[in-house]
């Protein structure tokens, strides 16, 4: 089967090698010249665990192809998949320029039958302005030719991705006709010999699922973290509070782990697009604004910790990051808690000294050099007055804390992640605070 996939990010990426993988013939596709040349060469333009290896070992199969132009591969394609980005625009709906250029392209060259479907998260409703943009395209043409749309949303964790695509919980596909449901039936063979669900649905619901499950998984993530906050105040221990909930099995453990803040290109946007949408249609969803505004001040927490740790005298005080991207096991910063955090340290007056194991050079791209990086741990506590752990990466789970002691200025942790001991760090002299308790 040939398909193809428009957008080399990390959804198009992810998709178009591990499709490769299980004997499809994929073209990955993106109007990025520098990008393309590099994938050729099986250069990755972002972290995820195995995907470099995935990714060259199907390219010398020859099963794994890039172009920077759709319109020359596009009618050797039975598919063609959109997972070109959706960024929020300043009112926080969903941005289809990029979706709707695809869809003009595809109406501009198509001569045979073609499956659209859009990986991209968008709202609902774009299934029909991307069939209305092929049509029109169509029309200008003068030529009849028949195609379908449908909508299979990703459901990828970043860092866990791979597995997540060949080994999924469910597989959303939506459709409004049998002939794409026996072409997408054929792609996802492989997973329905595995067992694992594919579950087929009207479009409209397949492009709601998307956004209801980011805005469940964040509700539970920000209902967590207010309960921590309440926590600090009572004397009560989040910890336990989360067992103790957790084991309910109508709630269960997940997503339950206080923090401070989620980010990366998902839940923020996806909670964003999901409350425009909403109050397009006259509707208010206020669990998902409040969701919104406790992840937003969860963002500072540990910044008015350290004001208050500091009396708030914070100006030429050296402070160290441990960790700088959204979550462990990727470069991505999108919307990442360390973003605010070194903003606020940075107008409090303070010097910020940081080390992530892949996101630094992200960092440098965003912010430039107004912190210092380092390339090891431990030299970024070189006599700094705090540590802010803000990214759960596993390498930090159990340092040395003779060495950490004998680096830092003031013997001062915020736990971002509530991954260290406090009885263990009374033991070697720190002062500890984390979140919840």
């Amino acid at each position: 089967m040939n398909i193809a996939i428009v957008g080399t990010g990390y959804v198009g990426l992810v998709s178009g090698a591990c499709f490769a993988e299980t004997g499809a013939t994929v073209t990955c596709v993106d109007v990025d010249c520098a990008k393309i040349a590099a994938l050729r060469k099986g250069i990755i333009p972002i972290y995820e665990p195995g995907l470099d290896e995935l990714v060259v070992k199907n390219i010398n199969a020859g099963r794994l192809k890039f172009s920077t132009s759709l319109a020359e591969v596009l009618n050797d394609q039975q598919i063609v998949f959109t997972a070109v980005g959706t960024p929020p625009d300043e009112d926080g709906s969903a941005d289809l320029k990029y979706v709707l250029q695809v869809a003009k392209t595809i109406g501009e060259n198509l001569n045979r039958y073609l499956v659209v479907v859009t990986k991209s998260t968008v709202p609902v409703g774009t299934s029909h302005k991307i069939a209305d943009t092929i049509k029109a395209e169509l029309k200008k043409r003068g030529v009849d030719v028949a195609f379908d749309v449908a909508s299979n949303p990703e459901f990828l964790k970043e860092g866990n991705a791979i597995k997540d695509f060949m080994s999924p919980d469910r597989v959303v596909i939506g459709v409004d006709s049998e002939r794409a449901k026996n072409i997408l039936t054929k792609l996802y063979k492989p997973f329905l010999l595995n067992n694992f669900r594919v579950i087929f649905m009207d479009i409209p619901s397949a492009e709601m699922t998307k956004y209801a499950a980011n805005s469940m998984l964040a509700t539970r993530i920000s209902f967590m973290n207010d309960i921590a906050n309440l926590c600090e105040l009572v004397g009560a221990d989040v910890n336990k509070v989360r067992a103790g909930i957790g084991s309910d099995t109508r709630i269960g453990r997940k997503f339950l782990y206080a923090g401070c803040g989620y980010g990366g290109s998902c839940f923020p946007k996806d909670v964003k697009a999901l409350i425009k949408t909403a109050d397009d249609n006259g509707y208010s969803l206020e669990v998902l604004k409040a969701v919104e505004k406790v992840n937003e001040r969860q963002k500072e927490v540990l910044f008015k910790k350290l004001v208050k740790a500091f009396d708030g005298e914070l100006k030429g005080k050296s402070v160290a990051l441990w960790g700088l991207a959204f979550k462990p096991e990727t470069d991505d910063m999108r919307e990442s808690t360390a973003l605010v955090v070194i903003k606020k340290l940075l107008n409090a007056g303070c010097k910020v000294q940081a080390y992530d194991p892949e996101a630094m050079n992200e960092c440098r791209r965003i912010i430039g050099d107004k912190i210092e990086y380092y390339e090891n741990k431990y030299d970024a506590l070189q006599n700094v007055d705090a540590l802010i752990l803000l990214t759960e990466w596993k390498e930090f789970r159990l340092p040395d804390w003779n060495v950490v002691a004998n680096k830092m200025h003031r013997k001062l942790i915020l736990d971002g992640r509530n991954i260290f001991d406090n009885d263990d760090l009374a033991e070697h002299g720190f002062e500890y605070h984390c979140i919840g308790k």
